[in-house]
């Protein structure tokens, strides 16, 4: 698919997206502000929803080109589907050399590349330990990181669930409601002398606040109080 086309694509998709998850699940985002306009950029975001691709792209205003799995294009229909949005294919085991290259040339290039550093969606909500091989990556590129945050992507739709549960925006919030956070560019030079166990919690440290941002950011259930009637004095 030509360039101009792919960026029509994305354009379509993310205005139709747009509505699609604030009209069913109330989402919020903040941060775009931080987001620097050209340049090679690295997304590190927590990983609850096979929705997340989506949900960060809309706080993101630039094209993402994110980085997928192989094993998700068994399916021919999704496997297209992730061609046209330009995604960069990695061994399901981690980065092989193929999948570390592709990504490092696609930075050269200046592009935004999005990713998941704890490989798989987390399996009980919390942040999980990140995959060894994004400290391979950020020791041979020069791209700035930029750390994201989602909240309520697991109450909304787990990979625990078969169906997703809807907060819609014009009813009560409900648990399912989401928000993404994200926030100022790390300088990967930060990492230069760091060792690797280090580097990983650092970079979980920025995604972790993030998610706290984002959770805070997220519509809320109304809390009803009630008093109770205090007998009167006779």
């Amino acid at each position: 698919m030509p360039r101009w086309l792919a960026d029509r694509w994305w354009d379509l998709g993310k205005v139709v997206c747009f509505y699609t998850m604030t009209g069913l699940f109330s989402l919020r985002t903040t941060g775009s502000q931080n987001v620097p306009r050209s340049g090679p950029l690295l997304i590190l975001s927590n990983h609850q929803t096979f929705l997340d691709p989506v949900l960060v792209g809309l706080a993101i205003p630039r094209y993402v080109r994110w980085v997928a799995r192989q094993t998700l294009h068994k399916n021919r229909w999704l496997s297209r589907l992730i061609d046209s949005l330009r995604a960069i294919p990695i061994d399901h085991r981690g980065f092989s050399r193929e999948g570390l290259q592709a990504t490092l040339n696609a930075l050269d290039e200046g592009a935004c590349v999005g990713m998941f550093p704890e490989g798989e969606r987390t399996h009980t909500g919390e942040l999980e330990p990140f995959k060894p091989g994004v400290s391979l990556l950020i020791k041979r590129t020069n791209a700035p990181i930029l750390p994201a945050g989602i909240a309520g992507g697991y109450a909304a739709f787990s990979r625990h669930r078969k169906f997703p549960s809807f907060a819609p925006l014009f009813l009560p919030a409900t648990d399912a409601t989401i928000a993404v956070s994200v926030g100022k560019p790390i300088d990967p030079a930060k990492y230069e002398k760091m060792s690797r166990e280090e580097m990983l919690e650092d970079l979980r440290q920025a995604v972790r606040t993030e998610m706290a941002r984002a959770e805070r950011l997220r519509r809320k259930r109304r809390m009803r109080l009630r008093h109770a009637c205090k007998p009167e004095a006779r």
